[in-house]
């Protein structure tokens, strides 16, 4: 395929909206800084038009079905999206053939959509995010009767149809990889293991309001999906025995995300007493990220032990580590893998020993800076997505035989991955003052304390 004739790559998503979800967006602009062109079809988002092009992505969405509710409720939920995602299939194609579709699960049910496609010449590229039989086990437990089983039969048949029509498999980790190659049947040639790294480019610490902190001399943060699977009980737990059980009155708590469990959350957290300690903050976006996870003194991983999680990669743990914020997590396979030797882990399911970790911690600065400044270097050298982006547009690369430019041109962007400067101006695009990386002692004293700068901002008067 020439390069005066860019390949076109159509990306499916149900479970999230585009940009909202960050590794599809990341993957899109990818694929268009190698020369691509790209359409997403997704939900919509409160206040998202139906068709918008943002920053060169043709995004395509359609009204969410209302929550679903039973088995019924889910079925209807993943017909409704297969039928609104097909229609919007044919719009994209009247405007522009395409060459490529990737499909992001959840759901497992777009190998049925790829499959007339392929008549027309489209590859298929299956984005595996979820492992769905996992999810099923972990919320339900391994079924007994009759009707679990059923379901449960239909998950791993549609997980097998997907494996099976696919030409390439993208990874989130090797767990995953190793799933698709040992029961999906893929050839290890045709996966690639492209893992959510952080951009540790944009993702990075800054200086940020000391009001974020509520009073508090401690802010403890999540962030992430609140959903059954997610653990975040086990965080109000843990504030619960840190304020009530230790009287510490010098922490507060900051959930930022939403989920199914959002409400059941804020419930429990006037249940126990909490509401003066814990903020939920709903959905946010990236430069309130910024300011809370910077503002904070450590952030909590807290999934349980599951199927599903075990052998699942965790963005926020990587997340918190890109802003050099020490993590408390429970010992998972895959979280340890992203974490490494830069993270306190606790056995998991242990609410108690989570709070007790997170207290000897916030006492202890000195292992801040060690494992905050430790985090941080790990999110530039190993996790970082810039070596994930060029593994994905390899793999769209060799599908189509297409000469790209690579995800990242030569002069763009102009960054010193050590450090993540642009500019000798240390501000970032919401006029943050930005924590100088290429001061190392700069970076540990911002990991301990996470204070403001008294120190003006180089090319600032």
């Amino acid at each position: 395929m020439s390069r005066q004739r860019a390949p076109h790559v159509l990306i499916i998503v149900q479970n999230l909206p585009v940009p909202l979800d960050r590794r599809v967006w990341l993957e899109c602009k990818a694929l268009r800084a190698a020369g691509y062109e790209v359409s997403v079809i997704c939900p919509k988002g409160p206040g998202d038009p139906a068709y918008a092009v943002l920053d060169g992505v043709h995004l395509y969405k359609y009204a969410p079905p209302k929550q679903a509710d039973g088995v019924a409720g889910y079925a209807w939920e993943f017909v409704y999206c297969w039928l609104r995602t097909a229609a919007l299939s044919l719009k994209v194609r009247r405007r522009a053939r395409f060459h490529v579709m990737q499909a992001c699960n959840p759901p497992d049910t777009y190998w049925a959509l790829a499959l007339p496609w392929k008549l027309d010449g489209v590859k298929f590229v299956f984005d595996h995010h979820d492992l769905n039989p996992e999810v099923f086990r972990s919320r339900f437990g391994e079924p007994k009767k009759l009707a679990g089983k059923v379901q449960l039969a239909i998950l791993k048949w549609l997980e097998r149809r997907t494996f099976r029509t696919a030409d390439r498999v993208i990874s989130t980790n090797t767990s995953y990889q190793d799933i698709a190659v040992n029961r999906g049947g893929v050839k290890r040639e045709h996966t690639t293991v492209v893992r959510s790294g952080p951009d540790t480019s944009v993702m990075r610490p800054v200086y940020a309001d000391p009001d974020l902190r509520r009073g508090g001399k401690h802010l403890v943060a999540y962030l992430g999906i609140m959903g059954p699977q997610d653990g975040v009980d086990g965080v109000l737990l843990a504030a619960d025995r840190i304020v009530h059980h230790h009287g510490r009155r010098d922490f507060r708590f900051v959930l930022l995300g939403f989920g199914d469990c959002l409400d059941e959350l804020k419930q429990q957290s006037s249940d126990l007493g909490l509401d003066d300690y814990v903020e939920f903050t709903g959905r946010v976006g990236p430069d309130k990220i910024a300011s809370y996870l910077s503002a904070a003194s450590i952030g909590l991983s807290p999934d349980p032990r599951s199927p599903l999680n075990d052998v699942s990669t965790m963005n926020k743990t990587m997340e918190y580590m890109a802003y050099a914020l020490p993590v408390v997590a429970y010992r998972l396979t895959e979280t340890v893998v992203s974490g490494g030797d830069c993270a306190v882990y606790v056995e998991p399911g242990d609410s108690d020993g989570l709070a007790d970790a997170v207290l000897e911690l916030a006492d202890d600065p000195a292992r801040r800076a060690e494992l905050g400044t430790a985090g941080r270097r790990r999110a530039e050298q190993v996790l970082d997505w810039r070596p994930q982006a060029q593994a994905y547009v390899g793999v769209y690369d060799e599908l189509l035989g297409f000469p790209s430019a690579g995800p990242f041109p030569d002069g763009w962007p102009s960054v010193d991955r050590r450090s993540g400067e642009t500019t000798d101006e240390l501000r970032d695009q919401w006029g943050n003052q930005l924590v100088d990386l290429r001061d190392e002692a700069a970076l540990r004293e911002f990991a301990a304390t996470r204070i403001i700068a008294t120190e003006p901002v180089r090319g600032q008067s």
